[in-house]
């Protein structure tokens, strides 16, 4: 059964290295015949969620912009991936200021199983995307019916581009083909 994808590209940078693992996931699961759809947060309109709350009775954002977009797109979709780059050891501030941007969605019939994490990082080290992993298993915790279902980390790159060749594309690639 085909699966409905949303792949969300955090990185502030246009061509960045996790946006190359974004591309590669949804290479693979188009592949194998799912719909998929990649949104880039560069260069996008994304303000701060106000904690007003008001989304918890109307299950939509009082703001209005590309969150509020993304917020209905994430909970019609069946997988949803982020895509991000570690940051002092964390994800994104775009990423989190995503998450917290979906809350609306909290207390919905969302759709999505399903989540999957690819980070790229200058530092190399195996306990790098550590920070970034917890901080998503955090918002995962509030979704009873959600799982995070896979990572993908490439260390060891810092400018647009340097991932080209780096072994987690193709790992990313085959991750997406397996959902």
């Amino acid at each position: 059964m085909n699966k409905k994808v949303l792949i969300l590209s955090t990185s502030p940078r246009k061509g960045s290295n996790s946006h190359a693992l974004a591309e590669a996931f949804g290479k693979g699961a188009r592949e194998t015949g799912n719909p998929v759809e990649i949104l880039s947060l560069a260069g996008q309109s994304l303000a701060f969620c106000r904690g007003c709350l008001a989304c918890q009775n109307t299950h939509r954002c009082v703001i209005r912009d590309f969150g509020d977009e993304i917020a209905r797109k994430m909970r019609d979709a069946d997988v949803l991936v982020f895509a991000t780059p570690v940051y002092y050891y964390g994800m994104s501030g775009q990423m989190k200021t995503m998450l917290d941007r979906a809350n609306p969605l909290y207390g919905t019939d969302y759709a999505f199983r399903d989540i999957y994490l690819l980070c790229a990082a200058a530092e190399d080290e195996p306990a790098t995307p550590g920070g970034t992993i917890h901080g998503l298993e955090g918002w995962i915790a509030c979704f009873p019916e959600t799982r995070l279902a896979g990572t993908v980390f490439a260390g060891g790159v810092t400018a647009p581009g340097e991932i080209a060749g780096h072994s987690a594309l193709e790992k990313a690639y085959e991750v997406g083909k397996s959902i």
